[in-house]
């Protein structure tokens, strides 16, 4: 039952997608849908005593549907269209009459889904004048009178209720695009700033090391090649899902780094010269996608920042496995934190932040043990229910 709904729920959404990119045909058939309602009555048998449904009470009918093709173009212009060409087939025809007004109540719901509040106050104007003359036209009876005044008023009332459904879904579509935006920056500084730090101390390094130890420069030439091409190789990852958003049937988007990268990037990190080292404590267990790559951008930052600012020769990342969340910790031995300043207080420190509360989870920075170097903890908590994802190598 709940994948039927899913399904429906999913129909109705690409339904709704493919109406907002077609008005026009929309109110083409809204202005279709009406027509048969208003024809239904010329086609039922009449009253012997009442005079005979012709072509053209028909086609006057027909004039005040056609100005609803345009009722998003034109709110209030084509509710007095209907509203003229409804009085025009009372006062001139005595054709069949319409259990419900059909054209009046889609005018009046269009112009107050669509148009700005002066003209809502014109509308309600001009309805407290038609509807009491249409009445006086037909029945003039106190019953058609209500009748006419709840149906009007409850078409105002769901073209409001659609206006504000309208705005609650584009401001929520404006914070998911502010979400989005956030998270490709975090992305963007935390691949650039990784890589160009790493390249900037092996780029430093090779002179000495050209003096010193040739072979040695090789090796540090090595590494800046290979932390290049892999931090082009995850802008264009990135990309590539932005770019094969809006393109069907684009290529396969290869999957965000995660727990079973974390080797590689210690080995990288191990290339500039600094002693990294890795533990993991517990029992690991398989974390959603989503999760590993929140550890290794978070790990990817600190050691970032161990790199530019600490002047350490150690680093340690430890992952600690508990019965239901994962705390990550990055200490190293160098400078610690500056009086009165954050170590990479500008973007890094708050994207991990932000990456962390956005899975529930929490991240303190600070000295290290024994108030030695800087450290960062990063507490994440874990799905109780088995997930098919990956595992900490």
């Amino acid at each position: 039952m709940t994948g039927i709904r899913g399904r429906l729920r999913d129909a109705w959404e690409r339904g709704r997608q493919r109406a907002a990119a077609r008005p026009l045909l929309v109110d083409l058939g809204i202005a279709l849908l009406v027509q048969g309602a208003m024809t239904m009555p010329f086609l039922v048998p009449r009253d012997p005593a009442l005079p005979p449904a012709t072509w053209g009470a028909y086609g006057l009918s027909t004039l005040a549907v056609l100005p609803l093709v345009w009722r998003r173009r034109a709110p209030l212009a084509v509710l007095c269209a209907v509203l003229a060409a409804s009085a025009l087939y009372r006062l001139t025809l005595d054709g069949p009459g319409q259990p419900l007004p059909y054209t009046g109540l889609v005018a009046v719901y269009t112009v107050a889904a669509l148009s700005p509040a002066p003209r809502r106050l014109l509308t309600g104007l001009l309805l407290l004048v038609a509807v009491p003359a249409g009445v006086w036209l037909n029945t003039r009876s106190a019953r058609e009178l209500t009748f006419s005044w709840f149906v009007f008023a409850a078409a105002y009332v769901f073209g409001r209720l659609t206006d504000a459904r309208q705005r609650a879904h584009r401001v929520e579509a404006e914070r998911a695009a502010a979400r989005e935006r956030a998270r490709i920056a975090r992305e963007m500084h935390d691949i650039l700033s990784h890589a160009v730090s790493l390249m900037i101390v092996q780029a430093e390094a090779g002179p000495v090391a050209v003096r010193a130890a040739p072979e040695r420069a090789e090796a540090a030439f090595d590494a800046i090649s290979a932390t290049g091409r892999d931090a082009m190789a995850q802008l264009r990852r990135m990309l590539g899902v932005l770019r094969d958003g809006d393109e069907p049937g684009g290529s396969a988007r290869a999957p965000q780094p995660g727990l079973a990268q974390l080797p590689a990037l210690l080995d990288r990190v191990r290339d500039s010269g600094l002693d990294a080292r890795y533990r993991a404590t517990g029992r690991a267990r398989p974390v959603p996608d989503g999760v590993g790559a929140t550890v290794y951008r978070i790990v990817q930052e600190a050691l970032t920042n161990t790199v530019r600012h600490a002047g350490a020769r150690t680093v340690t990342v430890e992952l600690d496995w508990r019965s239901e969340e994962l705390e990550i910790r990055v200490t190293d031995d160098g400078c610690g934190p500056r009086p009165g300043a954050q170590r990479g207080g500008g973007h890094g420190l708050v994207g991990m932040r932000e990456r962390a509360a956005a899975h529930g989870g929490t991240a303190a920075t600070g000295a290290g043990p024994d108030g030695r170097g800087f450290g960062v903890r990063v507490r994440l908590p874990l799905p109780l229910a088995p997930v098919a994802a990956e595992v900490a190598g």
